[in-house]
């Protein structure tokens, strides 16, 4: 019999521990270590071989770095733009992308419809270890999506699956999710830490020796990340996330490693009868304001990926009737908002120190850069003051501990944008006041915050 090995892996960085213990010593997380065994052989997934699939890759063996050949990878559209923007331009063959999202938040959805449409064009395989074939294709029949071409197949064993796969050859293959599979060899239940890494490199390999596209679903756990061990990030090509609550009606796709293009790309779908319908002017959606002006509102300016993204945020400052005033901050850095109130009084001589600050970004949309700085203490301060700010004004910027209004990049491309949308006014920092006047635009460059405050 082969001798056995016991190790201990941390969920959430994939470090391998001989015994267990409370903490992580790689990550410093607790109570995140699982015990698997491995066999003393090698797995499977070690020992495939893939050199006789049609459209495999051949050994080309050590190059100079100056002799490799830099031509493009070709790529081929998915159907959809805003996904093929959150992919980089579209589908690279050989690539393994893993797509995450909470239950409900449509991944199968949008990997059925992107299939679908693909199915027609190469040999595609959708492969579902979760739900049976007729689920599937109800799904499909209640979305009115083109069922003739697509191949369909119920399977959890990965190394049936592979062989399955080399006598079809598709140029493009959905995992179902990958939680659900197994490798023969590895003693553990499937969605452990070392199925799921094992079943990984297994699919991996077959997608890099093989030049297929290989999209794998993933679960995500309480906080939001990626279920399984945190080498399976690092085994991949692409990984993006499918966000959205329950109780609306858009979804975002945003990506959050890209090996073929800029990472945190935004997409926004429609959740509809027919499917996710993709969104092409996402401005138009979190602008949906009151005709009547209301105190506390302001549009900012915010830059995913590779475009700009018009958002308002919304505050409300009240009397605070207890002892210890609240702060509350929904799609913004909570600490980032404490920080910013100290400054604005500090430097703007504005003190909310009793009240309750409450601040919101509408539509959902989660806010990471600090160009929002100078707009939630804009909209701060005219919740204060109970004074609505002009319907047409826009502002960016960030906020230093100094009272200084730091440039944000792209700042030209965010003014263009909010033209275009009818903005007849802009409060910038300084450094991104434009060189050239934009028609029907009236820039107000601001280098202090005391400056920016006596502006509005």
């Amino acid at each position: 019999m082969a001798k056995k090995k016991t190790a201990y892996v941390c969920n959430d960085c994939g470090a391998d521990h001989t015994k267990w213990q409370g903490q992580c010593t790689g990550c410093g997380a607790w109570n995140t270590l699982q015990e698997f065994v491995v066999a003393a052989s090698k797995t499977p997934a070690r020992e495939a071989n893939f050199s006789g699939y049609a459209g495999g890759a051949s050994d080309q063996g050590v190059q100079r770095l100056a002799d490799v050949n830099l031509n493009e990878v070709p790529r081929f559209s998915s159907g959809m733009q805003e996904f093929d923007r959150v992919l980089g331009g579209g589908l690279v063959p050989g690539s393994a992308i893993l797509i995450g999202g909470h239950p409900g938040a449509g991944k199968s959805t949008l990997l059925l419809q992107t299939m679908c449409h693909l199915a027609s064009q190469m040999p595609a395989l959708y492969v579902t270890g979760e739900e049976s074939l007729q689920q599937v294709a109800r799904r499909a029949q209640r979305l009115g999506l083109p069922t003739d071409q697509l191949n369909m197949l119920s399977e959890t064993n990965v190394e049936r699956l592979t062989r399955t796969l080399q006598q079809h050859q598709p140029r493009i293959v959905v995992i179902d999710s990958i939680q659900v599979m197994h490798v023969d060899g590895v003693e553990s239940a499937p969605g452990s830490v070392s199925q799921v890494r094992e079943s990984a490199a297994y699919l991996t390999r077959f997608a890099k020796q093989t030049n297929t596209v290989l999209f794998l679903v993933g679960h995500v756990t309480k906080d939001g990340t990626i279920a399984g061990p945190k080498v399976l990030e690092h085994m991949i090509d692409c990984s993006i996330m499918l966000e959205g609550s329950g109780d609306s009606r858009f979804r975002t796709l945003r990506g959050i490693k890209n090996r073929f293009g800029a990472i945190n790309e935004l997409g926004v779908f429609a959740m509809l009868d027919q499917g996710l319908k993709e969104v092409k002017n996402p401005s138009s959606i979190f602008l949906s304001r009151s005709d009547e002006p209301a105190a506390g509102s302001v549009v900012m300016v915010i830059w995913e990926g590779t475009r700009p993204l018009l958002v308002e945020i919304q505050a409300l400052v009240d009397d605070s009737h207890f002892g210890n005033p609240k702060r509350v901050a929904v799609g913004l850095d909570q600490n980032r908002l404490n920080l910013l109130l100290a400054a604005m009084h500090r430097h703007g001589g504005i003190h909310l120190g009793d009240q309750d600050v409450y601040i919101n970004v509408v539509g959902g949309v989660k806010v990471s850069e600090t160009a929002a700085d100078l707009a939630l203490l804009c909209a701060a301060l005219s919740s204060f003051r109970n004074q609505p700010l002009p319907q047409d004004l826009i502002v960016f910027g960030e906020v230093g501990l100094a009272g200084e209004i730091r440039p944000v990049p792209s700042g030209q491309e965010r003014i263009k944008e909010a033209a275009k949308h009818g903005f007849k006014r802009a409060i910038v920092p300084k450094g991104n006041m434009p060189r050239q006047p934009i028609d029907g635009m009236e820039v107000i460059a601001v280098d202090k915050l005391q400056q920016a405050l006596e502006r509005l």
